[in-house]
């Protein structure tokens, strides 16, 4: 039984697969310590040695691209309810 319209489920759709490839691209490039993610870091303010300033960066990139192919699963469930519901819809319209 469909819980929403044929133009909503579409639109669910589209904004789905438009996060998922987004969201999939984010983590490879956090991944890959991207010097333009980081000002998305979260970082100390001043840091006294050297070597827990890389070791925060490592673990912070690391982190926020895990968080991003997270994201991307999510965007992953929703994609599956709303092509689940487009065609459903589309199967109610030949039906009536």
């Amino acid at each position: 039984m469909p819980f929403c319209g044929p133009k909503c489920s579409l639109c669910c759709t589209i904004v789905s697969v438009w996060g998922i490839v987004q969201l999939v691209l984010m983590g490879v490039f956090f991944y890959t310590h991207s010097v333009a993610l980081a000002e998305d870091l979260t970082l100390e303010e001043h840091y006294s040695d050297l070597d827990a300033f890389y070791k925060d960066v490592n673990a912070s990139y690391e982190q926020n691209a895990y968080n991003c192919w997270i994201a991307a699963l999510i965007y992953l469930v929703t994609l599956c309810v709303s092509v689940h519901q487009f065609w459903l819809n589309n199967r109610v319209s030949y039906q009536v």
